[in-house]
């Protein structure tokens, strides 16, 4: 059992700040950080620090899912961690066999021993009832004062392309040519950047990278040497009691600095048809997944083609809703809707069929997701996108990025696009 000491600060980023480099002091940590972005309606915390892993689970059998529910029946706590996109083998008749230069596991979650909660003015530390809350005090105290930070000046990774822009074009005209025999309606075709013999501070590269995107679905998350450097705006799926939640992006514009022109690029993302129809048919698939295992009647859009504004691009996101069937377990809504089908396309199944065969390198946790999943079955997590892969053995660095493909996508567009979304991640390495 846990307990909640609460301790009130006065500077919130400086001890956020202070945190982030306080948690790369341990083998597994997962920090999670809304940046107080304020349009989410559904968030629960400013951020979050889990810490030092008590216990690990990692799948046996090739069950993931039912095994993990059945980890979280055991231990009654907080989870922490990641599934990656290559799970989807086990839940369909997939197979991956593109080069990995990262190894992620397929999923893996950790019970912390460090759990902390920021909330506006206050810190809340979840504690087993063995730790004392002078100790919390004491160690917030230490947390402050120290300099855990490692001020080094590393060399910029030479980020090289994976798919050269004529190639990238020639791969979505064959999508296309799929889209047009009625194969599929839409597929997310995605392209890696990466770098080799790279050396990067994950914590300053993640820091760089929150404070030019401020993005409300961000991460900082270590497992086994292996960092996710996230800033993604876009939730996966949040289950609040018997509530889930899931919000899919599809429809992306740049940000002007002047304002005229940055609200014109508003009202033409919302009008856009083809930006619609790319986002209502992933809003129809989400509606089917959470279909799977809501209550008779309950699943509704409560919001379509809401446009989104974040300090790099404006992104179009509707909300569909259900409630939880009480025949069906928590990890049954992620199971069924995994993975995201704003990452694949539709119909899903033959989306990731093409896109292992059109895609160079294995996703990692890129399409994939991190987050938590609290003691009573609650969870959040986030999709992986405008994310930095690293691998600090092997010093493999990987950025990918990637659209919907639709029939009346412009190839030389998608790949503006693309760049677009890095645009971000490779500013913070230069």
């Amino acid at each position: 059992m846990r307990t909640i000491s609460r301790f009130p600060i006065r500077d919130i980023q400086n001890l956020k700040s202070k945190f982030i480099d306080w948690a790369q002091q341990h083998a597994v940590s997962s920090i999670l950080d809304s940046n107080s972005y304020k349009n989410d309606i559904y968030s629960e915390f400013d951020f979050v620090v889990a810490a030092e892993a008590l216990s690990v689970f990692k799948p046996q059998n090739g069950n993931t899912f039912d095994e993990l529910y059945a980890y979280h029946q055991q231990q009654n706590d907080w989870l922490f961690g990641h599934f990656s996109y290559d799970l989807k083998n086990e839940l369909e008749h997939l197979s991956s066999a593109n080069y990995d230069g990262l190894g992620w596991s397929n999923c893996s979650f950790f019970v912390p021993k460090w759990l902390f909660f920021i909330k506006e003015d206050e810190v809340e530390c979840h504690h087993h009832n063995h730790i004392q809350a002078s100790h919390i005090e004491s160690m917030l105290n230490q947390v402050l004062e120290n300099d855990y930070s490692a001020a080094t000046h590393l060399p910029a990774p030479q980020i090289k392309e994976r798919v050269s822009k004529q190639a990238y074009i020639e791969a979505i005209d064959k999508l296309h040519n799929h889209i047009q025999l009625g194969d599929i309606y839409e597929v997310n075709y995605c392209q890696e950047f990466y770098a080799e013999g790279a050396k990067i501070n994950p914590a300053e590269v993640y820091k760089k990278l929150s404070a030019i995107s401020n993005a409300p679905f961000s991460a900082l998350y270590k497992n086994e040497g292996k960092y996710l450097i996230s800033a993604s705006p876009e939730r996966f799926m949040k289950k609040k009691g018997d509530t889930i939640i899931s919000q899919p992006i599809k429809g992306t514009a740049r940000r002007d600095t002047d304002k005229t022109v940055d609200e014109k690029l508003k009202e033409d993302l919302y009008n856009s048809q083809k930006e619609r129809s790319e986002n209502v048919m992933i809003v129809d698939l989400v509606r089917n997944d959470l279909s799977r295992t809501a209550q008779m009647g309950t699943v509704d859009v409560t919001e379509l083609f809401g446009v989104y504004s974040f300090q790099q691009v404006h992104q179009l996101i509707s909300t569909v809703t259900s409630q939880l069937h009480p025949d069906k377990t928590f990890i049954d809504a992620i199971k069924y809707a995994y993975p995201m089908g704003s990452m694949t396309g539709a119909p899903k199944v033959r989306a990731m069929k093409l896109i292992e065969q059109y895609e160079l390198t294995k996703r990692g946790l890129f399409s994939g997701s991190v987050g938590y999943i609290s003691p009573t079955g609650d969870f959040d997590f986030n999709v992986v996108i405008r994310s930095i892969q690293y691998n600090a053995s092997t010093q493999y660095l990987s950025m990918m990025v990637g659209g919907a493909i639709t029939i009346n996508s412009v190839p030389e567009l998608e790949y503006e696009e693309c760049l677009l979304k890095a645009n971000a991640l490779f500013k913070v390495l230069q």
